[in-house]
């Protein structure tokens, strides 16, 4: 019984330790003209912009980060080429975003720093504030 329990113990170890491994991703082909599927890999654009992450059907799906040529940068979740779920968007201006996603867009919760130091915590709907949220202005004053 006594190494019934030792065996079983170490499958199980053997088992949950390697579990990260053998669920990564596979590298993308380096060509970035052939077909990306279920892959991680990074995409250069013509305007100095990249995209580091996962790819599905050939487009950006899951965990990823895109740099634009502009100094944007946005850090998350994508669905179909799109921001979708949580992320960071930074903007070179100073401005973030930290909050839901969906369809490339701001929407459900989310905080808004501005460059000048207000900030928005609350709704969003398809980019914009919506329904309830507080806005802080940088001397502290507030706004619901």
């Amino acid at each position: 019984m006594r190494n019934l329990t030792l065996t079983l113990c170490l499958t199980l170890a053997v088992l949950l330790g390697s579990a990260g491994v053998s669920f990564a991703l596979p590298p993308c082909p380096s060509d970035q003209n052939q077909y990306h599927d279920n892959c991680f890999g990074t995409h250069t654009f013509a305007s100095g912009g990249k995209y580091v992450g996962e790819f599905r059907d050939d487009k950006y799906h899951g965990q990823g980060t895109q740099t634009l040529s502009n100094g944007d940068k946005y850090v998350g979740e994508y669905r179909d080429d799109k921001y979708h779920g949580q992320g960071t968007y930074t903007s070179a201006n100073g401005s973030k975003y930290v909050g839901e996603y969906s369809g490339g867009k701001p929407n459900g919760q989310g905080t808004l720093t501005f460059a000048n130091g207000q900030k928005y915590v609350g709704e969003h709907r398809n980019g914009k504030y919506h329904g309830q949220g507080t806005l802080t202005y940088a001397n502290g004053g507030k706004r619901r």
